[in-house]
């Protein structure tokens, strides 16, 4: 009995400003469904004005490692850059504005410039959903490892409240004390007591009078 071989299947994620398309095969081995991808040949991303990306699939892993846990410190008011620089992919912070995102991408081959995206808050947005959509997909039955999420740093959180909150405990603290010890300085002292006896003082110790002599009886 001859087995039809299994037939490219494609799944596309659309928003406003980019698609995410993935071609592939299932995995028959596996006993996956003809609708399914298990196994990934390739994946573009398409932008709107800018050129389109495609790569393999670590190149899609190294994408979702940088762009999400990016994105989730964003919304915890932490902007600081994922992804190492010999990364194939790292995001940080474009500029001191806020709003703005520096994309880098980097060629396996050799001689190819890595290639820079600037995106907007919008855009960024857009690019979180698509992947999301494709890590929620049932249909996409391939392992894409991502590293767990990990709490803020303690410096992270304490970036997050404002210097001028952070010193206000402390400043109003001192203030407080300082007047505290001013106002303590300007009550008046409270008066010696008077001496008595004009300055004399009373000898408390007074002598013991000698104890009387024993009665003498009548003689007979």
């Amino acid at each position: 009995m001859i087995q039809s071989a299994p037939m490219k299947q494609s799944l596309r994620y659309d928003q406003i400003s980019c698609r995410l398309q993935l071609d592939g095969l299932p995995d028959v081995s596996a006993g996956q469904s003809s609708e399914a991808i298990g196994i990934l040949t390739r994946w573009s991303l398409e932008w709107l004005g800018r050129p389109q990306l495609e790569g393999r699939r670590e190149h899609l892993e190294a994408l979702m490692a940088a762009v999400l846990p990016y994105a989730r410190h964003l919304i915890s008011g932490v902007e600081r850059p994922f992804g190492d620089p010999e990364a194939p992919v790292s995001i940080e912070p474009a500029g001191e504005g806020r709003g703005r995102h520096r994309l880098q991408l980097r060629s396996s081959q050799p001689g190819v410039e890595p290639l820079q995206l600037e995106l907007d808050d919008a855009e960024l947005a857009d690019l979180v959903r698509v992947l999301d959509q494709m890590r929620l997909d049932p249909r996409l039955q391939l392992p894409l490892p991502l590293p767990p999420p990990r709490p803020l740093r303690h410096r992270e959180l304490s970036r997050r409240t404002p210097l001028a909150r952070r010193l206000a405990a402390p400043l109003g603290g001192a203030l407080a004390l300082g007047l505290a010890a001013g106002v303590a300085a300007l009550l008046p002292l409270p008066p010696l007591p008077a001496p008595d006896g004009g300055g004399r003082r009373e000898n408390l110790t007074r002598p013991v009078p000698p104890p009387p002599p024993p009665a003498s009886l009548p003689r007979r």
